[in-house]
């Protein structure tokens, strides 16, 4: 039903996956970074049983103002600004299942985060003990990722569907008293579903992906993150090996966090919205490996309890073996 000429699928597969970087309710960073999760074809998995090798740098500037407090580490900050930059390197396993209506892969990814936090003011007493000014950077292997199965749907040639169900682990270092750390220290679950529809006819293509993401608890601050929703579309108009099209992404808390220090700010309750344009670029290495490039700013367009970011860059460089 889906033949080489949908290779690039494969593409999409793995570098759809890839992780989203830190960003979620505590620190007001964690895991989602609205726009970056949807790639072109991300509903496709190919029949042909192929390896995807993805490598990702994400860059986020942003901030919360500091007339918000929030809660990093067991404690609050009266604002917080953050430069985050996450290399990640995916590799994906499409398995040989045929060419029949399903087909499975699985993947993983092996992130490394680069961050700096500034708390622009501080508290004392039971809110914490930070100081106006205090700066903390942190560099090193991040939660690693990975999904153990990835089912694609081929509804036809031109429409697709991938479910996969993704796992965040807390291999990365953690300190609690850190105001910048290279994990989350929790488990992360994230159901999603990705879906694919082309228009060859008129060089058209338009991408979803949706997501949960479940939370474990903080065992180090007693800090449980509210379940989250993610959405993130694209639409692309191809132009020859050339894409050019926009994003949109959007992430929802479902609910408010609970412990200690966020009873004390009622849930800390946020969402956010992005929106910005793509280019993207396809070739063949070798004239026989699909090689594709992506690069991508989605500056936020609202946020409450949020990284506010007008400098989100992502750039993509995916290789079909």
């Amino acid at each position: 039903m889906v033949g080489k000429s949908l290779l690039y699928g494969a593409v999409a597969c793995g570098a759809g996956l890839v992780p989203l970087a830190a960003q979620a309710t505590e620190g007001a960073l964690g895991r989602p970074v609205s726009g970056t999760s949807v790639q072109a074809n991300a509903g496709v998995v190919p029949p042909e049983p192929v390896w995807v090798v993805n490598f990702g740098e994400i860059y986020l500037n942003g901030s919360v103002g500091g007339d918000r407090q929030v809660p990093i580490g067991g404690r609050t900050t009266l604002g917080v600004e953050a430069k985050i930059a996450f290399t990640l390197a995916t590799a994906m396993k499409v398995w040989d299942t045929g060419p029949g209506a399903w087909n499975f892969a699985s993947s993983f990814t092996l992130p490394y985060v680069w961050t700096t936090v500034h708390a622009t003011a501080g508290a004392s007493g039971a809110l914490g003990n930070f100081s106006t000014g205090t700066s903390d950077r942190a560099s090193n292997l991040f939660d690693i990722y990975f999904a153990p199965i990835i089912a694609g749907y081929h509804f036809s040639k031109t429409s697709h569907m991938a479910l996969s169900f993704n796992v965040w682990a807390p291999t990365g270092q953690y300190n609690k008293d850190a105001l910048a750390n290279p994990s989350l220290n929790n488990w992360t679950f994230v159901p999603q579903v990705a879906f694919t529809h082309l228009m060859p006819q008129y060089g058209l293509e338009f991408n979803a992906v949706g997501a949960f993401q479940f939370y474990t608890r903080n065992t180090a601050t007693d800090y449980q993150n509210a379940p989250l929703f993610t959405l993130d579309v694209m639409g692309v108009k191809r132009f020859g090996p050339w894409g050019v099209g926009l994003v949109m992404g959007t992430v929802q808390q479902l609910g408010g966090d609970s412990g200690p220090t966020a009873d004390l700010l009622h849930g800390f309750h946020g969402h956010d919205f992005a929106m910005g344009p793509i280019v993207t670029y396809d070739t063949k290495l070798g004239g026989k490996h699909p090689l594709s490039f992506g690069l991508r700013w989605v500056p936020t367009v609202s946020s409450k309890n949020r990284l506010d970011s007008t400098s989100t860059f992502m750039a993509t460089v995916t290789l079909v073996l």
